[in-house]
């Protein structure tokens, strides 16, 4: 008998709750793929879930790459989406046209490789309406005729306050953005392109600044407001460029004088020269810059192995006196300052939270002397590749009650000694040692603590073996919360380890053991055994260069044993390196993945790193 409800509505047997309370209080509050997983449970169920698609006001595919097919059988059914996510791999123009329309208000188009630049005129043709466009763009084709179709979109939108465009261009500068500054919507609030011409940049931000000047003038004299000139007021900008110089930092200071978020990175061909570049009276104009809370300042060695030799400590302190409001701080290259530079940054800023320092070659523990007791507590703090840290920096932290992230990546000083202090950490989330001088006995103490790390990365600590894994993973909280994991380049990791992990690691959906020469097919068999008995499915696995994997691996892919999986680095082993087409067909035919053949982890997957896979 049907158990009746207090307006009087029978349930449906077997159901604890009215179809209307499934309906408007918990399907309402999940994503597609969740109403996806639930719809397949019953009859019942996924005629609720029908009933609720109508109404859903966001699409989120972001987490595979969906074909044209499936995209034309989704979209008719989402008659109210507002926010639509999508990953384009896989989608032609016709596919992202279909999904575009009025009611959209933000668009997030990612992976963008199979469609022209004409789909860039439709989207401003029709969504007049959006307020937030994200565009990862492949830059084929004719770079002017790209520019063209994206000054026509850009000339649509009347409400747009968030743009992110980035173009993987293969010229130097073929598909400069700097251009398009000049058909920006004035309702604009955030900023990311990439790439930018540095001389384009500062010729936009300069015009800006003269623009504010002579409207000061005309809100002082007795000209009606109605004929002033509108005000273009960016919060946040994040650009990346082939340079960083004093007279970009000091057009974008005095020009956007409301900026919360600054984000610049050059990428640079050549060794700059002075003037062309950074020294310490450009960052000193930051201080224009009163209300800025967010700094990222980095130099990459993508292009050439360069660094700012011409800031030093005095500019550091310069920076901390002038932005004491900042809370987050992100610093790449900077090769001539010391402890005293960085120091200041920690000491002055009393709102800081984040703190992020890249190749800084004189960094070392004296910067963290007494931190805890004199600065705000930091929640996260990433030190890549400083060579002069130890453990003694990280020993300064161990009283820490706030710290959830923690990145010495190639910080190789780091030792055993560390861990026992980062064992006290009871809030730290995430744990990168990556290239750490660490052993198997450090492991062990780590395991003691009462950690509640879900990522955590071990690239590169040679000296850990199996009997490290297994003692790590034997901690009782770090079995329970660890989500992902990353082995690669551990000699000493075999099957062994593999076996640990998977029968171990309750909750773990992402697992790397790239370069792992000593894992063997048995340790594949292991993840698939592993997870027919319960437990999340893994949804990204890295086997890149295992080189004893064999055609087994594939086979055991074709069953229903890794229907969770994602994305499978499976580039640099025999299978892929002999050019067999019988196994390529096989990888073709594996549903909702994606596969990588190159020497690129999981967290870099650009359009000549990627081959799709059907879905």
């Amino acid at each position: 008998m049907p158990i009746g409800t207090s307006d009087g509505a029978p349930q449906r047997e077997g159901f604890p709750l009215p179809d209307a309370v499934i309906l408007n209080e918990i399907l309402r509050r999940l994503e597609l793929e969740s109403m996806c997983c639930l719809a397949s449970v019953c009859r019942n169920l996924r005629s609720i879930v029908s009933q609720a698609l109508p109404n859903l006001s966001s699409l989120d595919l972001s987490a595979f790459s969906p074909n044209g097919k499936l995209l034309g059988y989704i979209v008719p059914r989402l008659r109210a989406v507002k926010s639509v996510t999508i990953d384009c791999l896989r989608l032609d123009d016709y596919s992202v046209i279909s999904i575009l329309g009025p009611r959209i208000q933000e668009l997030n188009l990612l992976k963008c490789t199979s469609f022209s630049s004409e789909v860039l005129a439709s989207i401003g043709e029709k969504c007049p309406n959006l307020r937030i466009l994200v565009l990862e763009l492949a830059g084929d084709g004719s770079s002017e005729i790209f520019r063209r179709n994206l000054m026509k979109m850009l000339k649509r939108f009347n409400y747009l306050e968030h743009l992110s465009i980035k173009v993987r261009q293969t010229e130097r500068d073929e598909y400069d953005l700097a251009s398009i500054v000049h058909f920006l919507p004035e309702t604009l609030k955030l900023l990311k392109l990439q790439p930018v011409n540095e001389q384009e940049a500062i010729h936009f931000f300069e015009k800006l600044r003269d623009e504010r000047k002579i409207r000061s003038k005309l809100v002082n004299s007795n000209i009606p407001p109605n004929l002033t000139l509108s005000g273009f007021t960016l919060l946040r900008l994040s650009l990346v460029l082939n340079l960083i110089s004093d007279r970009l930092m000091t057009s974008i200071a005095t020009s956007l004088p409301l900026l919360v978020e600054l984000d610049l990175e050059d990428r640079p061909w050549t060794v700059p020269s002075f003037p062309h570049d950074l020294t310490n009276n450009g960052l000193q104009f930051l201080l224009f810059c009163q209300n800025l809370t967010h700094l990222s300042v980095v130099r990459s060695r993508t292009n050439c192995q360069v660094s700012f030799k011409r800031v030093n400590d005095l500019g550091m302190m310069l920076l901390s006196e002038s932005c004491g409001r900042l809370e987050s701080i992100k610093l790449g290259g900077f090769s001539t300052v010391t402890d005293a530079g960085f120091s200041s940054l920690l000491r002055t800023c009393h709102n800081l939270k984040k703190f992020e320092i890249r190749n800084a070659p004189l960094l070392s523990d004296l910067a963290f002397h007494n931190i805890v007791g004199v600065s705000c507590p930091l929640i996260e703090l990433k030190l890549q590749s400083c060579n002069l840290i130890t453990s003694e920096a990280v020993a300064e932290l161990a009283s820490s009650s706030t710290l959830e992230v923690l990145d010495t990546y190639s910080c190789r000083s780091i030792a055993d000694p560390c861990l026992e202090y980062i064992s006290r950490l009871a809030t730290l989330t995430s744990l990168n040692l990556g290239g750490a001088d660490i052993t198997d006995s450090g492991l062990g103490v780590l395991s003691k603590g009462d950690l509640p790390v879900t990522n955590l990365c071990l690239r590169g600590c040679v000296r850990v073996t199996d009997r490290g894994i297994i003692s790590l993973i034997n901690g009782e909280r770090i079995k329970k919360m660890l989500t992902s994991l990353d082995v690669g380049h551990m000699p000493g990791v075999s099957d062994r380890a593999i076996h640990a992990i998977v029968s171990s690691c309750e909750a773990i959906t992402e697992l790397c053991m790239r370069y792992c020469f000593h894992v063997t097919d048995a340790a594949f068999v292991t993840l698939a055994s592993g997870r027919c008995g319960g437990g999340k499915l893994l949804q990204k696995v890295d086997v890149y260069h295992c080189i004893r994997f064999s055609d087994t691996v594939v086979e055991l892919l074709q069953g229903p044993l890794f229907r969770g999986v994602r994305w499978l680095g499976v580039g640099g082993i025999s299978l892929v390196k002999r050019e067999d087409f019988a196994i390529k067909a096989i990888l073709c035919k594996l549903p909702s993945k994606i596969y990588c053949t190159n020497d690129n982890s999981m967290a870099e997957r650009s359009k000549k790193e990627i081959a799709s896979i059907k879905t």
